[in-house]
């Protein structure tokens, strides 16, 4: 119940490109399965889609259903004029350049599949989602996250041997760059991962959503285990409460009493797990080895607290 059009464009006549193609291969690549290999999308990439009819169609099937999620990616050309945004297809004329992004909001708007994800990689992308001359207004309706990759009066930029700039960062978000704690990625943390790579003078990315919802596009090894997350609630019964630690908890403790002990090493090591993610911090001391070695405390963080609550509601 998980679809994905991926769409990559490198023969135009007149003005070709050369990273497209290898772009979408990669993409649709990694949304087909999740880091750990299980199944994730089912994907279908088309390279070198002809006419504008032939891509409207392969559109058109991808938001006639009623899928969990609908995922549409394209890299190729983008054009922008007076009527609006236009996804261009090689065999453009001049007022035809391709497919209209107000056309493809409207498919995405009136589709029944509950989450619509658009990325476009091409110049001009922001326009999509945005009011046109010819439409007077727009807007999403529940459920549609959109990421493009430059303002709609922007470039999009091409590294010739590299691919483009904004879909390399987008590869290095699905790869877990992008990933919570718990491995899941959505595109909101894409747009917060590509947004930070990106300096206020180049292309700057664009997000747009209307969701109620959390979306995973892809799942990756968590940075803690589940079930490590889960013991936040054991250890801190209530979330200012502090964990007291003695020279019990640390392994290489034989000189001071209470000496290492086997139970309270395993905890130990879990709540360093957890400060190495922020979620735990030392009281009074600069690291955990000192907290426990002098008999000191740990608490939770802001983002601990989260997390926390997260655990208590079964929420992890």
């Amino acid at each position: 119940m998980r679809k994905a059009l991926v769409v990559g464009i490198n023969d135009y006549p007149t003005a070709p490109l050369n990273e497209c193609v290898n772009d979408a291969s990669k993409v649709a690549e990694l949304l087909e399965t999740n880091g750990n290999a299980s199944p994730n999308f089912d994907v279908r990439i088309e390279k070198n889609v002809q006419t504008k009819s032939e891509l409207k169609k392969m559109i058109v099937e991808l938001f006639s259903g009623s899928n969990t999620v609908a995922l549409l990616y394209f890299s190729g050309h983008g054009y922008i004029n007076e009527l609006g945004g236009y996804l261009v297809t090689p065999d453009h004329k001049e007022y035809d350049e391709g497919i209209s992004m107000d056309e493809i909001l409207k498919l995405a708007n009136n589709s029944n599949d509950k989450d619509k994800i658009i990325i476009f990689d091409c110049c001009h992308s922001g326009a999509f989602g945005s009011p046109s001359i010819a439409q007077g207004s727009a807007y999403l309706k529940e459920g549609i996250s959109i990421l493009t990759s430059s303002k709609s009066s922007e470039p999009s930029v091409e590294i010739e041997g590299e691919g483009s700039l904004f879909t390399n960062l987008l590869l290095g978000a699905l790869n877990g760059g992008a990933a919570d704690l718990r491995g899941h990625i959505s595109p909101g943390g894409i747009y917060a991962y590509i947004d930070q790579a990106l300096s206020s003078w180049k292309q700057r990315p664009v997000f747009k959503t209307n969701v109620t919802r959390f979306t995973s596009l892809r799942e990756v090894e968590p940075q803690v285990p589940t079930d490590v997350l889960r013991k936040v609630i054991d250890y801190f019964p209530t979330p200012t409460q502090e964990y007291s630690l003695d020279p019990s908890y640390e392994d290489t403790n034989t000189d001071i009493q209470p000496y290492a002990k086997k139970e309270n090493i395993a905890i130990f090591k879990n709540l360093q797990k957890l400060q190495s993610v922020g979620l735990v911090v030392p009281v009074d001391s600069p690291y955990m080895y000192f907290a426990a070695m002098e008999s000191k405390s740990c608490k939770l963080t802001s983002l601990g607290h989260h997390y926390w609550r997260l655990a208590k509601n079964k929420r992890i």
